[in-house]
């Protein structure tokens, strides 16, 4: 069944900076043109592509024969802005010898937080995709700060999956798939390959190796990119990709590296968004009496429900949900700025409205909000008609 599936696929391909600096019997080069001759024999069978590639720094590092990957921000965009045009080159050339165009397209994390730049993001995709362009996607290394980074193109190859409505999303590294623990360190160590969706990724987060000297990411990364991708219903495949022929047998169906199944339940767009691609600009701390109407009842958070509002926001900025004790339960969209929400604190939806007039009741409205998953696929509050908190 699987190889029946396998054609005519919509997938994102993620290649890391461990892969693409090659090494003195494959260089960088080589790498990529295998790539290449892979994803366009995939194209004559329908398959559409989008890639997300790491490699700028590394490239750039190369080129300014660095002994090492710098540590401060302004020389690694000074790298990126060295590599990135070398790395464009090498896609380009390796993918019009075989008759396919390629478009770059570099994201930072506000490009995604933002509900409208996430949009013409995905529409700007879509026109490639028609068009028969393969993307090349990376991090805007040159320009980001510390805050709007995603810190790793992991991460941002798994938002890239949900954005485009990936089938698969492919990571390629230079491991054969996820272990039980580091086989670097742990004789033990075996595989795992299979994970079932996003609660069992989550009780594997202790399984995380670091990143390599070139790169940002480490398996920790990997297991958060293979979570948002299948909490949206993406299919997620981990693989060796320093073997051209893996890459053949992966997108062929054979059970190569370690497959993380999507979510049954799958998160809506919106909902992937809300909960994956924005940035919290402050917390809530709820009641308990808030916590159960979230998380049993598919409510809306009402002022009455919240404690103590933490981190400085305006009106429709995203914020984190916290239970009693601490723990996340979710994010969502504030009808009402820190400010405000600090005046109006425990008070009734009567009171609200004699001190503040007409106003939402809601502080986070349930259309506006995802609670996170472990055990609570029941109450995803998108079509609930529950009433509110």
């Amino acid at each position: 069944m699987e190889h029946a599936l396998a054609a005519q696929q919509r997938r994102v391909i993620k290649v890391g900076t461990s892969l693409l600096r090659g090494d003195s019997q494959r260089p960088t080069a080589a790498v990529i043109a295998d790539l290449a001759a892979t994803l366009a024999r995939r194209r004559q069978m329908g398959d559409v592509f989008a890639l997300v590639t790491s490699g700028a720094v590394g490239l750039g590092c190369q080129a300014l024969a660095l002994a090492r990957r710098p540590s401060d921000v302004v020389a690694l965009q000074a790298a990126a802005a060295v590599g990135q045009g070398h790395l464009m080159a090498l896609y380009q050339d390796a993918f019009a010898v075989r008759g396919l165009a390629v478009a770059q397209v570099l994201l930072t994390r506000g490009d995604l937080a933002s509900r409208g730049r996430y949009r013409r993001a995905c529409r700007t995709l879509e026109q490639l995709l028609a068009w028969g362009v393969i993307p090349i996607i990376n991090e805007n290394d040159t320009l980001a700060t510390d805050e709007l980074r995603f810190g790793d193109n992991d991460t941002l190859s798994a938002l890239v999956a949900v954005a485009v409505g990936a089938q698969e999303l492919v990571l390629l590294t230079d491991v054969d798939g996820l272990y039980s623990g580091d086989p670097r360190h742990d004789p033990q160590a075996r595989p795992i390959l299979e994970v079932w969706g996003p609660e069992e990724i989550d009780q594997l987060q202790g399984v995380a190796g670091d990143g390599g000297r070139w790169g940002t990411g480490g398996m920790g990364t990997k297991l958060t990119a293979a979570r948002i991708a299948t909490a949206s219903g993406v299919k997620v495949r981990l693989a060796d990709g320093r073997d051209p022929s893996v890459l053949d047998a992966l997108l062929a169906g054979d059970p190569v590296g370690t497959l993380f199944h999507p979510s049954l339940t799958p998160l809506s767009d919106r909902k992937g968004w809300l909960a994956h691609a924005l940035l919290p600009a402050g917390s809530l701390r709820l009641d308990a009496g808030a916590e159960r109407a979230l998380v049993h009842k598919g409510a809306s958070l009402l002022a009455v429900g919240i404690k103590a509002v933490e981190g400085c926001f305006s009106r429709q900025q995203p914020v984190r949900l916290l239970a009693p004790d601490g723990r996340e339960l979710g994010r969502g969209l504030s009808e009402f700025s820190s400010d405000e929400l600090r005046q109006i604190l425990g008070l009734s939806s009567g009171e609200i409205r004699e001190r503040m007039g007409a106003i939402s009741e809601a502080v986070v409205h349930r259309d506006q909000l995802v609670l996170n998953r472990i055990g609570s696929q029941e109450i995803e509050p998108a079509d609930a008609g529950a009433s509110e908190a």
